[in-house]
C-alpha cells in the first residue's frame, strides 16, 4: 500500500506508534476490550493522528483488512473443517495409538509428539490439545509416570505447528505480509518446527517429568468420548488425509523449482494446471473433499456438514483478529510509520535479522 500522507518528521511518526501499540495494549489487558474492536479503534485513531486524509481512513483500514482476510480465512476455514471431521471421527486417537503401538511403551512421550505434530497440520493449537488431553491422560494412566512427560512433547508439537506451518493463521499471514512463497514457508517452517519441537517440547518434557511428579488426578476421566469406536479409521487412511496437503502444496513449489532451473517448461498448461492443484486453497480444498467423501458413509453428509458449520465457530474470532491485524499494518504503511521505523533502524546500522 502506497503512503497516504505527506512525509512527516520520524520522531513525530514514531512517538504515535509508540502512543498507538501502548493504547493496544491498555484497551485489551486493562480495559479487557476485545482484541479485534482495540485494533480497530487503534487503527482508526493512528489514521487520525498521523494525518491520512479523511476521505481515505476508511479505504486505507478496509483495504488492509480486507487483504488479509483474502489469503487467511480461506485457508484457515479448511483447515479447521479438515481438523473437525478427523476429531470426531477418531483420528487423533488412531494416530496416537498406532504410533504408541509401533514406537513401544518407553517411547511412548515421542509417539504422541509426532502423532500431534501430523494431527496438528490441520487443527489450531487448542482444539488439538483438547482432543489429544484424553488419550494423553490415558497413556499417563496406563504406563505410570508424572503426566508431564506425556503432556509437553504434544503441547509442544501442536504450538510449533500453529506457529510456523501453513495454513495456521500466523504463518498464513506473514507469508502475505512479506509476499513469501506459501509451498516454501511451508517446508522451511518445518524444518523449524521439528528440532524447535525435539529440543524445547520433547527433550524438556523427559526433564520435567522426572523433575516434577504431579499425580494424576481422576477427575480428568469423568467426561465422556464424542468418538464412535466402532468407526475409528485405519491409520493409513489419517496418514493420506493429512499427507495430502503437504504433498499437493510441494508440488506446486517443486514444479515452479524445475521451471526456474529450466528443466521443464512451466507454461505448459499441464504443468500450468498441476501448480493450480497444489496451490494452498485448492490443496485444502481437495484434502476436504476427499474427507467427505471418506467418511461420509459412516456419518452420512448431514453429519459431516454440520461437523464443518461446528468448526467454523470457534475460529471467527482468530480470522476478524488476524484481519485487524492487517488493517493495522495498513494503516502503519499508509501513515509512513513504517518507512519511519525502517528508517531509523538502518541508520543504527543494526543487522538486518537482528532489526
Amino acid at each position: 500500500m502506497e503512503q497516504l500522507v505527506q512525509p512527516s518528521d520520524p520522531t513525530f511518526l514514531l512517538t504515535i506508534a509508540v502512543f498507538a501499540i501502548a493504547a493496544l495494549l491498555v484497551l485489551i489487558i486493562k480495559l479487557k476490550v476485545h482484541a479485534f474492536a482495540s485494533l480497530t479503534i487503534v487503527s482508526l485513531g493512528t489514521a487520525i493522528a498521523t494525518g491520512v486524509a479523511s476521505e481515505q481512513v476508511v479505504p486505507t483500514m478496509m483495504s488492509g483488512f480486507g487483504g488479509t482476510l483474502a489469503s487467511v480465512a480461506l485457508l484457515v476455514g479448511l483447515g479447521a473443517m479438515i481438523g473437525k471431521i478427523l476429531e470426531v471421527t477418531g483420528g487423533a486417537q488412531v494416530l496416537a495409538d498406532t504410533l504408541i503401538g509401533r514406537f513401544g511403551k518407553d517411547k511412548a512421550p515421542f509417539a504422541l509428539g509426532i502423532a500431534s505434530l501430523l494431527f496438528g497440520f490441520p487443527i489450531f493449537f487448542d482444539a488439538g490439545l483438547v482432543v489429544m488431553m484424553p488419550i494423553i491422560l490415558s497413556v499417563a494412566s496406563r504406563f505410570g509416570g508424572s503426566p508431564l512427560k506425556y503432556a509437553l512433547p504434544s503441547a509442544g508439537a501442536f504450538a510449533v505447528m500453529h506457529g510456523f506451518v501453513p495454513p495456521h493463521p500466523g504463518p498464513v499471514a506473514a507469508a502475505e505480509f512479506l509476499g513469501a512463497n506459501i509451498g516454501l514457508l511451508l517446508v522451511v517452517g518445518l524444518l523449524v518446527a521439528i528440532p524447535t519441537w525435539y529440543f524445547g517440547a520433547y527433550l524438556f518434557g523427559l526433564y520435567a517429568g522426572k523433575k516434577f511428579d504431579i499425580p494424576l488426578s481422576k477427575a480428568f476421566f469423568n467426561g465422556d468420548t464424542v468418538v464412535d469406536e466402532a468407526k475409528l479409521p485405519k491409520f493409513a487412511t489419517v496418514m493420506s488425509i493429512l499427507v495430502l496437503p503437504v504433498v499437493l502444496i510441494c508440488l506446486d513449489t517443486g514444479l515452479h523449482t524445475l521451471s526456474v532451473a529450466g528443466i521443464i517448461d512451466g507454461k505448459t498448461p499441464l504443468v500450468e494446471f498441476l501448480r493450480m492443484l497444489g496451490k494452498t486453497p485448492v490443496a485444502l480444498l481437495i484434502t476436504l473433499l476427499v474427507c467427505l467423501v471418506v467418511f461420509a458413509k459412516d456419518y452420512g453428509m448431514a453429519k459431516l456438514e454440520k461437523l464443518c458449520g461446528d468448526s467454523l465457530a470457534p475460529i471467527c474470532g482468530v480470522v476478524l483478529v488476524t484481519g485487524a491485524g492487517g488493517m493495522f499494518g495498513g494503516v502503519l504503511r499508509a501513515s509512513g510509520i513504517g518507512d519511519a521505523l525502517a528508517g531509523v533502524l538502518t541508520d543504527t546500522g543494526m543487522p538486518v535479522i537482528v532489526a
